[in-house]
């Protein structure tokens, strides 16, 4: 490989090209117009070094480090800190009173079986606090923002010996289908990555980039934190919480400081549809947003339409919206729609579920697909296979997604036997050493179109049903709707279930029973199927990933353990009662 072998030279070239340019705008809890906190290039790089010296000095260097923190300041000066040490970091999401994120960052804490804790001085106690639960009592938890008061200078620090096969960092995925697992992204991984997302999307030096996404997860870390260091560019990160509390905030920081590039997954883009009022909109300036990445979950072409229609009045432009697909094991990105050149196809979704790209009959149901671009990934390749018989199909075809190349990551961290098989995927006429994805999908035309993920299909009375198809259909149904899980259960014969929030309030006076009547006409007439059950919950209660997944899984258990609550439900014959005590509708 020529040029620099580790991401931490890379940056350091950067940095030596422009020293005074901003690096990093950390804006506040609003993400307002108010002043942001700025690093340029040289201050980046003086803090990381002082830090990094600090951590080398612990006995750092190729451990493992948590990196946990409740706001993206310290988050950014943790993760440099272990480049510049060359130790290895592991982000994970805040606590925060969610009890899923402590179960989460405890049980990432545990499986990388960490040697040090980066956090602040304000999340300290709470940081000591998870790392003795899970009996890591002993790991040191060091504040970073107490750091530089602490070393005389960073004329202590020295590059770390890092070479391309070096592990940079353990990126936990997102745990939607199984617990969550530590891909061991390598320097050069990151390198080869950061290359093939500059030539997907075009990005370039100078670029401000960035969003509220998680630290701790892929498109957050390396598609707005990395990537713009990688660049020369600039990262503009404001707190995951701003999003939550206003969707609005999102979208005025992209107009206030002037954001190109920023992304999110599908469900992001539907809350700002639902959430931004009138009145927000007006003082929205989209104009210089110039590519708007969907990507992280399934890219909805429904979203997509009503989200460039709802904002074309603050000058938003629908080309700028860009699908890509991606997961943590192949770094992030493995491939993405070129520049307004976004492509979708209508499908006979009877025909996708029996494997097989066909066009709808007039006026039968149909299932609109988006193109997530090429179907030869960026800087890689890829193949839609056969996952029983490991045979290449060709276009037209349903099988696995299969891709190999310098950006797939080296394998979990300390996982064996068919966790470790994913990377070494043998595909009839193409060879060894193909990632094996777990995502189902279809070459069109040259195109990649995602159908769903393998385990997650669904097989009732001999059909295959994608959740997310029939997730879709539900939510039609009502504008009183908020998210829905569809899932399996049972093994012979597996029977649906779904689970359907419904906002309470003045707003909806509603009739549970005829909607759920409706609900059950709708999945009849749709996919010939009739729910074995059908709840109908608060809102809240369908989990999600920290990257806004529905955890299928999850629901699940939660079904057969009878932890839900429904407003209202209904069962089949032989299908047991699972389910808590309803609640009472909010009025």
């Amino acid at each position: 490989m020529t040029g620099p072998r580790s991401f931490t030279e890379h940056v350091r070239k950067r940095v030596a090209e422009a020293p005074g340019r901003d690096a990093v705008l950390l804006l506040g809890g609003d993400a307002g117009p108010a002043a942001p906190h700025v690093l340029d290039y040289a201050g980046l790089d003086a803090l990381a070094q002082r830090l990094g010296a600090w951590l080398r000095d612990r006995g750092a260097a190729g451990e493992r480090v948590l990196v946990l923190c409740s706001s993206p300041g310290p988050f950014v000066a943790g993760v440099l800190a272990c480049l510049y040490a060359g130790a290895i970091a592991v982000p994970a999401p805040w606590p925060g009173d969610r009890r899923a994120h402590a179960r989460r960052a405890a049980a990432i804490a545990r499986d990388a079986a960490v040697g040090v804790a980066l956090t602040s001085r304000a999340d300290a106690a709470v940081v000591s606090q998870l790392l003795a639960e899970v009996g890591l009592g002993h790991v040191p938890c060091l504040p970073v923002d107490a750091v530089p008061d602490a070393v005389p200078d960073a004329g202590d620090w020295r590059m770390p010996d890092l070479r391309p096969d070096s592990v940079a960092l353990l990126q936990y995925t997102s745990g939607s289908t199984r617990e969550p697992r530590g891909v061991m992204v390598t320097h050069g991984n990151l390198l080869a990555n950061q290359r093939a997302i500059a030539r997907t999307l075009g990005t370039a030096p100078g670029t401000r980039l960035g969003g509220w996404l998680p630290l701790h997860h892929d498109l957050g870390l390396i598609g707005q934190l990395l990537h713009p260091l990688w660049l020369g560019a600039t990262a503009v990160l404001m707190p995951p919480a701003a999003f939550l509390r206003s969707p609005a905030a999102w979208l005025r920081a992209i107009g206030d400081h002037g954001i190109a590039v920023s992304g999110a997954p599908d469900f992001a883009y539907e809350q700002c549809i639902r959430r931004v009022t009138d009145a927000e909109l007006s003082q929205l300036d989209l104009s210089g947003w110039e590519i708007a990445v969907s990507g992280g979950e399934s890219v909805r072409e429904r979203t997509l339409r009503a989200f460039a229609e709802r904002f074309a009045p603050a000058g938003f432009r629908a080309a700028a919206l860009t699908p890509c697909y991606g997961l943590a094991e192949a770094t992030l990105l493995v491939t993405g729609a070129a520049r307004g050149a976004r492509r979708t196809r209508r499908v006979d979704p009877a025909a996708l579920a029996g494997g097989e790209l066909r066009a709808p009959e007039p006026g039968a149901p149909a299932r609109t697909l988006v193109g997530c671009g090429p179907a030869d990934a960026a800087g890689g390749e890829l193949r839609v296979v056969e996952p029983e018989t490991g045979r290449v199909l060709p276009e037209g075809l349903v099988g696995e997604v299969w891709v190999r190349g310098e950006g797939v990551a080296a394998g979990y961290w300390n996982r064996s036997g068919a966790a470790a098989a994913a990377f070494h995927g043998s595909a009839e006429g193409a060879g060894a050493g193909w990632l094996r994805t777990g995502d189902l999908g279809v070459a069109a035309d040259g195109e990649l179109f995602v159908t769903g993920r393998l385990k997650e299909l669904i097989t009732v009375t001999g059909r295959h049903l994608y959740p997310q198809d029939v997730e879709d259909a539900v939510r039609e149904v009502s504008d009183a709707f908020g998210a829905c899980v569809a899932f399996g259960v049972h093994d012979e014969p597996e029977r649906l279930v779904v689970v359907q929030e419904v906002r309470a309030g003045n707003r909806y006076r509603l009739d549970l029973a005829g909607l759920a009547a409706a609900v059950r006409d709708r999945v009849a007439h749709e996919f010939g199927v009739v729910p074995a059950a059908l709840l109908l919950v608060r809102t809240g209660t369908v989990r999600r990933t920290t990257s806004g997944k529905q955890r299928r899984g999850t629901m699940r258990r939660l079904f057969l353990a009878g932890e839900l609550h429904p407003l209202h439900q209904e069962m089949l014959p032989g299908v047991s009662e699972p389910c808590g005590p309803p609640e009472r509708m909010l009025r």
